[in-house]
């Protein structure tokens, strides 16, 4: 009968070695090797990229925040400079008012006026025609 040797469980560093050698990725002394190095910072690198894509959408989006804030705020402005306007035009607009109210109460004062003076007028000449009526009627008897 021919025996076979069973293996032994092979040393600590032998199973190392041969994790290493399987994988690819350990040297020895258990320390990344080149290429583990090389992915490590390509890994790295690639994350710096995207967080420096994302700072820069970051930045772009706070720039056209900002943007339609000072848009806002001119917007904003504007219609305070129109409703200033509009204000000064309406107190004009008042006073306007207020002036055409006070000619047009002058106006009435000087009709009612002038229609005093004009009934005055006329009752002078109903008074002068009843005295000429007078008179002729007794100029008319006086002839008789």
């Amino acid at each position: 009968m021919v025996h076979k040797r069973i293996p032994s469980e092979p040393k600590p560093q032998q199973r190392h070695s041969t994790l290493t050698a399987r994988d690819g990725r350990r040297d020895r002394g258990g320390r990344p090797d080149a290429e583990a190095r090389a992915v490590s910072a390509e890994a790295a690198r690639i994350e710096a990229e995207q967080s420096r894509r994302l700072a820069e959408n970051t930045r772009e989006v706070r720039d056209q925040h900002r943007e339609a804030a000072e848009a806002v705020r001119q917007g904003q402005e504007q219609l305070r400079a129109v409703a200033e306007t509009v204000r000064a035009a309406g107190e004009e607009a008042r006073l306007a008012a207020e002036s055409a109210r006070h000619a047009a109460v002058d106006s009435v004062r000087a009709t009612a006026e002038s229609l005093k003076t004009t009934l005055e007028h006329m009752t002078v000449v109903e008074e002068m025609r009843r005295t000429l009526r007078e008179i002729r009627d007794s100029n008319k008897l006086d002839s008789n």
